[in-house]
């Protein structure tokens, strides 16, 4: 667990924040600001409840059984009941960062003081996030509208000590013993802390947090990548030239050349070979490189916008306003998170293509302007990385089926009060496994790309400083360079490792100076 301490307030959290508490372990803690403004709001909702007149989410029912009116004695119970009702997922366990960055989400929007949870719920809230309790969260549950319903209700159920939830040595145990052993008490619910608890776009946001700090180094990494392959190309760097890029001003474009150009500075191969073959222009792949990524990281761009608007919103229904009235709203709708994760979706997927397309050039001798087939010892007793690029293309078709739309669709529910809902769940649980597979994708062309590069060198030319650089990284990483053929799994595993760890970008920058 990361010492670190990330204080959480009535605004304010950062992604950076997210992070750090769903995937360093941070300890969390709330501010007296937020304790007040807790304190303040449960004041308006206890003044509401013992009032005559029913409140949705205090004294009545929920979803399509709203119109019901609770009884003062039923209301603990009609808390609990939504929370253990709610708690309906199915499938495998969503992974332990998901949840944690679900908690902390919820605890965020809790602590801004809209919501009329009690301080102390909110504190066992923090110590369960600081003991390292997780609870048990499944795949399947959420439509993302009235916010990641079963998701947050697996964790509310943790609060109550019911359920199961994984300690922190791994071990999946009855809740209840958790926060005993942890000296925890469970929480018992009042008026609209159910509620409160389950109603929100956290489990959505957390992934969509997290798959933006992933792409900003596979984005970094794929301009690094598709560098060494014009290298190995011996393509020509002039289409990296700033002022093409100047007159065509998308600001990604711009960085992803920039990005490419720095890595080839000093290079020997690059559009001074083509006298054997001239070529007036290289393929799209390698010519466009930089229109492709750099959409990719405008799109990443205006995702960060959403997600940074998300996370200063106080997500719940109804709300407690500062004016004292709670009101119903819609704000829980997931719409415009999943948007985005599906954008993101699109633009990873198109990422991935156009890696595969550069690989699969690097291995066809009719268009690799004179490397061997395949980059193998000796073709035709060696395969090389002919089945590399299968691997890769298969990675690539389960991109395109994964760039699918999930909020294209709605499925009506709760007796069609809940009539439009927006998916963003499903949407971000596919990006997940979309981002998964772009750094396999963008690791086969690395490892390819520095074969080719060094089959270069062997011939007497001079690869540019960063992408020996790079080169030896992988190497001194546990991947081969080139020789006859042998298992080449573990090479491909640890070049997939070097990447989404950051190492390939960390390799490069004393050379190049810092990237985008």
């Amino acid at each position: 667990m990361d010492m670190h301490t990330v204080v959480v307030g009535t605004s304010g959290t950062t992604a950076e924040d997210v992070v750090a508490v769903a995937r360093h372990g941070a300890r969390v803690e709330l501010s007296s600001a937020a304790v007040d403004a807790l304190a303040a709001s449960r004041l308006i909702v206890d003044a509401l409840a013992a009032k005559p007149e029913p409140v949705y989410g205090v004294s009545t029912g929920f979803g399509a059984l709203a119109s019901r009116h609770i009884s003062t004695e039923l209301r603990a119970q009609l808390q609990r009941n939504i929370v253990r009702s709610h708690a309906a997922g199915m499938g495998p366990r969503v992974e332990r960062e998901v949840v944690r960055a679900l908690m902390f989400l919820r605890l965020k929007t809790v602590a801004s003081g809209h919501t009329g949870v009690r301080p102390e719920v909110a504190q066992t809230m923090a110590d369960v996030l600081n003991a390292g309790i997780t609870p048990v969260v499944h795949e399947y549950g959420s439509l993302g509208c009235s916010g990641d319903l079963a998701p947050l209700s697996h964790c509310a159920l943790t609060l109550m000590g019911e359920g199961d939830a994984e300690g922190p040595d791994g071990t999946v145990r009855p809740a209840g013993e958790l926060l005993a052993a942890h000296g925890i008490t469970p929480v018992e619910l009042r008026e609209k802390e159910g509620l409160a608890l389950l109603n929100g776009t956290d489990g959505m946001l957390g992934m969509l947090v997290m798959a933006l700090a992933d792409l900003r180094t596979l984005y970094t990494s794929a301009d690094i990548t598709a560098a060494l392959s014009l290298e190995a190309l011996l393509g020509t760097d002039k289409v990296l030239a700033p002022e093409l890029h100047a007159i065509r001003p998308h600001p990604g474009q711009g960085v992803s050349a920039d990005n490419m150009l720095r890595v080839l500075a000093g290079s020997g191969l690059t559009g001074h070979h083509q006298d054997d073959a001239p070529r007036v222009q290289d393929a799209y792949s390698v010519r466009c490189a930089p229109q492709v990524n750099g959409a990719g990281r405008d799109t990443l761009d205006y995702a960060a916008v959403v997600a940074g608007r998300e996370l200063a919103s106080s997500v719940d229904n109804p709300v407690v306003l500062p004016d004292g009235r709670v009101e119903s709203n819609g704000n829980f709708h997931g719409a415009p998170v999943a948007y985005v994760l599906d954008f993101l979706a699109i633009v990873a997927a198109d990422l991935g293509s156009i890696c595969e397309r550069r690989t699969d050039r690097l291995l066809d001798k009719n268009r690799s302007h004179g490397l061997p087939p395949f980059l193998a010892d000796d073709a035709g007793v060696d395969s090389g990385l002919m089945i590399a690029q299968y691997t890769q293309a298969a990675l690539v078709s389960e991109m395109k089926r994964l760039a699918v739309p999930a909020s294209a669709d709605s499925i009506p529910s709760s007796a069609m009060q809940e009539d439009h809902v927006s998916m963003g769940w499903s949407a971000a649980r596919k990006l997940r496994t979309a981002v998964d597979n772009l750094a396999r994708i963008v690791a086969v062309e690395l490892y390819a790309a520095t074969r080719a590069v060094e089959i270069r060198a062997a011939e007497g030319l001079v690869p540019a400083p960063a992408s020996q650089a790079a080169v030896a990284a992988l190497r001194a990483a546990g991947a081969e360079g080139p020789g006859p053929d042998r298992f080449l799994a573990p090479d491909l595993a640890a070049a997939d490792t070097f990447v989404r760890e950051g190492r390939l970008v960390a390799a490069v920058e004393p050379v190049t100076g810092a990237l985008a």
